[in-house]
């Protein structure tokens, strides 16, 4: 009996020991893992946690764990792309507002600075103060409009839009430039009409935008079309040109804000850079949006695609 019992406190002594063990071990590489995130997040790395164990507990934490920091890790990658495009639209803003006000003010210098400016000349620079105050007040009303649309305050009322109206009607707007301009029009809009979930005056700021920006950045192909297809779930609005295009390192930028190539602020190719984000978010609140395909004096397209209706 006595054997027994020594043999059964033995047993149990063993099994503590085995347990006081694994618990020790298990703090250990509690403590591992908790100085590897705590380096991780202190220094904002994109690195993982890695343990190896055979603790299928532990096994599963580590997993956690690290779905929760790729999460963290996409949100710090948004964060700073964010904040790389805030200080670019800071930039842009500067430099868009300052210099019509610098020449609205080089203007009215000259008028009243010389008293001996004719009547004719006089009108004529006021004229021209007319002009860049008018472009200050676009471009101001532009950052209203995409604060309103990425504030989500006025969402759009949809309704069925006959889409081979809608195109025909933008197109034929720019009849009188692209005819001005000696443009090639090439469109393809089929007889069968084509229905769209779309807001008509977002529709049509969307297209015009689409129509004029081909047109100024596409001159040198001297050609513009417009294509309208269907499938089974979505319409498309190809509208597209021949022009410099946009090079490939930059096509995943021309959306964000404020996004402008370099020589689309000189005089040939002047540009606020908010058109094409307003477009963007206004096609996305259609439940639609907006890609780009280019390869510079091949073939530019900007794509707009939106929901079909069945009619």
């Amino acid at each position: 009996m006595i054997y027994l019992l020594l043999s059964i406190i033995v047993l149990l002594l063993a099994v503590l020991y085995w347990q006081f063990r694994l618990n020790r071990a298990r703090n250990e590489q509690l403590q591992e893992i908790h100085m590897k995130l705590d380096r991780i997040l202190s220094n904002e790395t994109s690195e993982k946690l890695l343990l190896f164990t055979e603790d299928k507990q532990l096994i599963e934490l580590l997993i956690d764990i690290n779905h929760v920091l790729e999460s963290n890790q996409k949100i710090l990658a948004e964060r700073s792309r964010t904040e790389l495009s805030l200080r670019r639209m800071l930039s842009n803003i500067s430099h868009d507002l300052k210099t019509p006000l610098t020449v609205v003010l080089g203007y009215l210098e000259t008028i009243n600075l010389d008293p001996s400016l004719g009547t004719e000349e006089r009108t004529e620079l006021l004229n021209k103060v007319h002009l860049k105050a008018t472009e200050v007040i676009e471009l101001i009303n532009q950052f209203f409009d995409l604060a309103k649309l990425e504030s989500g305050d006025q969402p759009l009322p949809l309704s069925r839009i006959h889409m081979n109206e809608a195109c025909s009607r933008n197109i034929l707007a720019f009849y009188d430039v692209l005819t001005a301009k000696g443009f090639e029009v090439e469109i393809q809009i089929p007889e069968e009409p084509i229905y769209s979930h779309a807001n008509e005056s977002a529709l049509d700021r969307i297209l015009n935008n689409l129509l004029a920006n081909a047109i100024q950045y596409g001159a040198a192909g001297n050609v513009v079309g417009l294509t309208l297809r269907q499938d089974e779930d979505h319409t498309y609005v190809d509208i597209w040109d021949k022009g410099k295009g946009i090079n490939e390192l930059y096509q995943s930028q021309v959306f964000e804000r404020l996004y402008t190539l370099e020589d689309s602020r000189n005089r040939t190719y002047q540009g606020s850079g908010l058109g094409l984000t307003i477009t963007k978010r206004l096609a996305q609140q259609m439940g639609g949006d907006i890609q780009l395909y280019s390869k510079p004096f091949e073939k530019t397209i900007f794509t707009l695609q939106l929901k079909r209706i069945q009619y």
